[in-house]
């Protein structure tokens, strides 16, 4: 294995503190799958079963998640290096939550679960990192979920993004009606529509049919916390 991949590898979260030695004998152990995509390639589909972790380790995908009850659908980019959906592996509905796809030319890496359970487990450091990702994935939304639909509506379009998003910064798209929107947070259309409009005059969001683009996720949230 070339010395930049296997760089790569350990700067993913689950590997992160195990020593070259310990790394040297799960490589020997585990079978990875190494695959190479171009742009515009599905590497994982919404509601599909998770049997492995995927693990991107060169170049940028986005997802899309589709909320078909309420028609909206929210788009996230990722760079490398990342892991898509750890916390979807295990527990009562083990199913990805959006589809993932290619933007570039991409290389992944993919751990079957039956390897995690049967090798990867045995290492004390891989069974902290990952209870550390999963608690600090589930703290992170409970704590969302108290101001879901608090405080004024700046702070609910904030919150109502914060809580979907994956990572809290970059870029996001939101496919959704303005009125669904203002139903979803609780509020009229008129302060909806009011609250979108001065952030695209601030050039925070691009605003067009049925779709608001934002550049940069973190600088909203900035600008609605500035305004308290």
């Amino acid at each position: 294995m070339e010395v930049t991949m296997y760089d790569k590898l350990l700067l993913l979260p689950l590997f992160q503190g195990l020593g070259k030695e310990d790394f040297t004998a799960i490589l020997e152990k585990v079978k990875l799958h190494f695959q190479k995509y171009g742009p515009g390639v599905c590497i994982a589909h919404q509601g599909d079963t998770c049997r492995n972790i995927i693990f991107v380790l060169k170049g940028e995908i986005h997802s899309e998640s589709t909320d078909s009850q309420h028609g909206y659908t929210l788009e996230e980019t990722f760079t490398s290096p990342h892991v898509i959906e750890p916390y979807s592996l295990f527990g009562m509905h083990p199913q990805y939550t959006a589809s993932y796809y290619t933007n570039t030319d991409t290389n992944i890496v993919t751990v079957d679960k039956s390897y995690i359970l049967s090798e990867l487990s045995k290492y004390q450091i891989f069974q902290l990192n990952y209870l550390n990702l999963l608690s600090n994935r589930a703290q992170t939304i409970y704590r969302k979920l108290w101001n879901a639909h608090i405080g004024n509506t700046y702070e609910k379009i904030a919150n109502f993004l914060q809580l979907r998003c994956t990572n809290p910064t970059g870029k996001k798209i939101l496919h959704i009606r303005m009125e669904d929107l203002a139903s979803l947070i609780d509020d009229t259309r008129i302060n909806v529509s009011k609250v979108l409009n001065e952030l695209r005059d601030n050039e925070l969001i691009t605003l067009s049919r049925k779709e608001i683009y934002i550049p940069a996720l973190e600088e909203v949230i900035k600008y609605v916390k500035n305004l308290n």
